[in-house]
């Protein structure tokens, strides 16, 4: 049986608990089917392995306003995409993620539920990409996927990166067929940092060649919807595991949205106060305190062919740099 969120649109403006929080929350919110499943999928389901009955992920998302038509939709959209497939046993659909879905899946997740990102070294990679044509389209795939991947436009087909994933830069070329018309140089300054000034010309090369104001917009947004989802979480306990679900799936729907456009720039680049870092802090701390009782709400609903979900993989318990030292492996 489902509970519902409720809010008292008229008592918005004054203190209110976790229910109604996370109400106002979904409220405010109001996510797209196709987005949400991603979200779904990639947070709640992936971590407990195979495959899903569709009639149990309605039942899931249904307090997240969708409706069995718009779940139906949405994943069979999600398969058309090659994000999920399907599998038919008897009357009932499974879904699961498909080969390529999977490896969309790991790249975003090595993002989202990333610890505080490494100390960067002074290193860039450079993406000389003026060999590549533009009747085929070629160059414009490449322009998104290394923009994707973080790269700024520092002159014309010219990309840079200071703390680029080399090895998801190669695979790229690779799969563009571009290998042969792109060079990729890798750039140190040893020294850097030893001398305040020597900063100031990359912080203008990263405003040049990247739009940051944009995505401090982004992350702003994130940390107005949820710092009263934080506030709210300190002064309530216990939580149900319909609130835990709600406010850890819609935390990570928002802060996907901003995380994945974020080009992970090393901090000494970055403006001061840049909000990007209180957005992950905010994002871990609420993740760490709803997880459990999302999980129940999970396992209380979905199912496998084979009856209820498994346990989580040992990964999913690393998010955010560790869950719960328990599952620690």
């Amino acid at each position: 049986m489902h509970e519902h969120l409720e809010l008292d649109t008229a008592k918005r403006s004054q203190p209110v608990d976790l229910g109604a929080a996370t109400a106002a929350l979904l409220d405010g919110i109001r996510p797209k089917a196709n987005s949400l499943m991603i979200t779904v999928f990639g947070d709640s389901v992936t971590p407990h392995g195979g495959r899903v009955w569709l009639g149990s992920l309605i039942r899931l998302v249904a307090p997240l306003g969708l409706s069995d038509r718009l779940v139906r939709t949405a994943v069979t959209r999600l398969s058309a995409d090659d994000w999920l497939a399907r599998q038919n046993l008897g009357r009932r659909a499974f879904y699961g993620l498909s080969d390529v879905g999977r490896q969309r899946f790991e790249q975003a997740t090595r993002r989202i539920y990333a610890d505080a990102p490494q100390a960067w070294d002074g290193r860039w990679w450079i993406v000389a990409a003026g060999a590549v044509q533009a009747e085929n389209g070629q160059r414009d795939k490449l322009r998104r996927e290394l923009g994707w991947q973080g790269f700024g436009v520092i002159a014309p087909g010219v990309f840079a990166h200071p703390m680029a994933d080399i090895t998801a830069l190669h695979q790229t070329l690779r799969e563009l067929a571009l290998a042969d018309q792109v060079a990729v140089f890798e750039t140190v300054d040893p020294g850097l940092g030893a001398h305040a000034d020597t900063l100031e010309p990359l912080r203008r090369l990263v405003a040049h060649g990247w739009d940051l104001d944009r995505l401090a917009g982004a992350y702003r947004g994130f940390l107005d919807r949820f710092s009263p989802i934080w506030r709210a979480l300190q002064a309530e306990s216990p939580m149900s595991p319909l609130h835990g679900f709600v406010i850890r799936t819609l935390l990570i729907h928002e802060y996907r949205r901003a995380i994945l456009r974020d080009p992970m720039l090393p901090d000494e680049l970055l403006p001061i106060d840049w909000p990007g870092t209180a957005a992950r802090t905010l994002c871990g701390e609420v993740y760490r305190r709803v997880w459990q009782a999302a999980e129940a709400y999970v396992l209380s609903e979905l199912e496998t062919a084979d009856g209820p979900l498994p346990e989580a993989a040992p990964s999913f318990y690393r998010r955010f740099g560790g869950l719960h030292e328990a599952h620690e492996p």
